[in-house]
């Protein structure tokens, strides 16, 4: 199947360098609009829907295949090498900064560095790691969403927004859940929030920065720091910000750190 039907690629702009962006769960590529601008002109940005979210081919959803976080990682390097052009940098938010680090640590050589937006590797509390949810807090999400997916995201997708001054914004991401095919939405979110990739994250290879939001619902400042801790040489940025998704709500923050990071000698 041709990639660009598959994933719904887009690309834009026409920079020696090449940066990819995949968006998090529950939401499409629409969600990089603020950052799109700040980099166009840089590098040659590389838009897409992971498989079964947005404006991706459904019929390619494959359960067996998409049954861990590795199906989408294997995308990624498809991609990349599909689309990448000179050096590429890849910004994953929430649980793609985890797909990028598994197609990263995969084929590092195929990347110049990572850029994680919220980004958790394992979202349930264990001894003294603090994930921000229990067994049975992610148990209850699951059964919530199985048994009522529009009404879990009515509910949920404002409190993961945060940005309680700008409800347009949680609105914005409640219709993005809600226009996610609810079997499939269900399947990826007990793949996200069962999945721990805290052993990966020391094998990590390439440049990182981790942007850390002050106020996380869903990916706790321990977690930011647990991760920053993990990988070797990383760098954390902390964004004041109420909400998960900073690149929506505080998108100048962002761009300035991705900057700083990005002009940072290697």
């Amino acid at each position: 199947m041709h990639l660009q039907k598959r994933n719904n690629i887009k690309i834009l702009g026409d920079g020696e360098a090449t940066m990819v962006l995949a968006h998090g769960f529950g939401c499409d590529q629409s969600m990089w609009r603020h950052l799109v601008p700040a980099f166009r002109d840089q590098f040659r940005m590389v838009l897409f829907d992971l498989v079964g979210s947005g404006g991706s081919d459904l019929s390619a959803y494959d359960k067996a295949k998409y049954g861990t976080l590795q199906g989408y990682a294997d995308d990624l390097v498809e991609i990349v090498d599909h689309c990448g052009n000179g050096p590429v940098v890849f910004v994953g938010h929430s649980v793609s900064s985890m797909i990028g680090l598994l197609a990263s640590n995969g084929a590092p050589h195929k990347f110049t560095a990572q850029i994680m937006v919220g980004p958790s590797a394992c979202y349930i509390d264990d001894a003294d790691y603090r994930g921000g949810f229990s067994r049975e807090d992610i148990d209850d999400l699951l059964d919530t969403m199985a048994g009522n997916y529009l009404g879990w995201s009515s509910t949920m997708a404002p409190a993961i927004m945060g940005a309680p001054d700008r409800p347009a914004l949680g609105e914005e991401l409640t219709n993005s859940f809600c226009r996610t095919d609810p079997d499939i939405a269900k399947h990826f979110a007990r793949v996200t929030f069962l999945s721990d990739h805290r052993a990966d994250l020391a094998k990590s290879t390439i440049p990182t920065l981790i942007l850390q939001c002050s106020d996380d619902l869903i990916a706790p400042r321990e977690v930011g720091d647990f991760i920053h801790r993990a990988i070797p040489g990383s760098a954390l940025a902390m964004i004041e910000n109420t909400g998960h998704c900073p690149h929506l709500s505080a998108p100048a923050a962002s761009i300035d750190a991705m900057r700083a990071f990005l002009a940072a000698p290697r």
